[in-house]
């Protein structure tokens, strides 16, 4: 992929797991970034060691990443410099973690922010936008960098492909010239919720693809897992005021394939741990990592429920992970469906 020309920005990266230690690293090699994450003394041992070693060890920081232990210089160093060139704040907490990383920005004077959470939020059922919303309101400028992508691979520096979703154009041509480059390409779109959904709900299909694989049910039941997940994301999506197309692209089938299908990919283990009949702690435990597809099953079943969207494969994962349900009883479940219109009209329909 071709290299473009950027100006050098300030990057802040607000949390230090292992894919806002893999964006850092990846943008570092054009631009100044500073990393922070809550845990002094994990951030002082990174910064001796000079890699992520709890999170995503073997991949060496570059000369343009540094490790941050106090969060009010993480933000200040995206503030404009001399010359009225502001930086970029990444927000690279769980969905879970986000308001209160927002209500810590409150009063401060933000450039761009955006963050790198899929999911809805655990009690409310919002949705990343909307958290900041609610907490930072409307006059900033921000949104959504999502898309196909696994943080070893990233760090690594191997070619992946994001969408920076927004309603401000400003916003996304700021993302775009700041993070497109090298073996990173970044596309843009304004359908904030298209792109949110579609990261969120893709969790919720890679369990339920990975108790399909862990039971030996074959590569034709995994297509049509995957072909069906799609279908059930885009109702959903639509619903919530997304657009059709935007599911068709890498935040709706690319990340969906790559979730369902990629050996790296912490929901999928959760489904293959289900199917090997071991407890939901002990898969969580063993991942050591936020699964985001097992809460996100929960709030997507209560919020189809409340607006009259079918979404089966999702209803099959929360009754698994919920309500005591078997595995294989998942997959009858599933299976005993009336056949359906497999129009596009009909895959937007509730």
């Amino acid at each position: 992929m071709a290299e473009t020309t950027t100006t050098r920005r300030r990057i802040g990266v607000l949390g230090a797991g292992a894919w806002g230690t893999a964006v850092a690293i990846a943008v570092a090699a054009r631009h100044d970034v500073l990393l922070w994450g809550r845990n002094t003394a994990a951030m002082d041992e990174m910064a001796a060691a000079r890699e992520n070693t709890h999170y995503l060890p073997g991949y060496p920081f570059p000369d343009g990443l540094q490790v941050c232990t106090g969060f009010d210089g993480a933000v200040e160093h995206t503030y404009a410099d001399g010359e009225g060139e502001a930086g970029l704040l990444i927000a690279a907490c769980p969905v879970a973690g986000l308001r209160p990383l927002l209500e810590s920005l409150k009063g401060r004077p933000i450039p761009n922010l955006v963050w790198l959470c899929k999911g809805f939020e655990y009690d409310t059922g919002l949705l990343p936008h909307q958290i900041f919303q609610e907490v930072l309101g409307t006059s900033i400028a921000c949104g959504a960098l999502s898309g196909p992508s696994f943080a070893q691979e990233v760090a690594r520096g191997l070619p992946c492909a994001l969408t920076i979703a927004s309603t401000s154009a400003s916003l996304r041509d700021c993302v775009v010239s700041t993070v497109h480059g090298g073996n990173m390409r970044v596309y843009s779109s304004d359908d904030v919720v298209g792109v949110e959904v579609g990261g969120a709900v893709k969790n919720v299909m890679a369990i339920a693809t990975g108790v399909a694989d862990g039971l030996g049910l074959g590569l034709n039941a995994r297509a049509a897992l995957i072909t069906r997940g799609l279908a059930e994301v885009t109702r959903l999506g639509t619903t919530l005021g997304g657009n059709v197309e935007t599911f068709m692209g890498l935040t709706g089938m690319g990340d969906l394939i790559l979730t369902c299908t990629g050996d790296l990919s912490r929901n999928r283990r959760v489904g293959l741990g289900l199917a090997q009949g071991k407890a939901l702690d002990t898969i969580v435990g063993e991942l050591g990592h936020v699964a985001e597809g097992v809460p996100c099953a929960k709030a997507v079943r209560e919020l189809a429920a409340r607006l009259g969207v079918e979404m089966p494969i999702s209803n099959a994962v929360a009754a698994v992970l919920f309500d005591g349900a078997q595995p294989q009883a998942m997959v009858a479940r599933i299976l005993a469906r009336d056949p359906r219109d497999e129009s596009m009209s009909a895959m937007a329909a509730k």
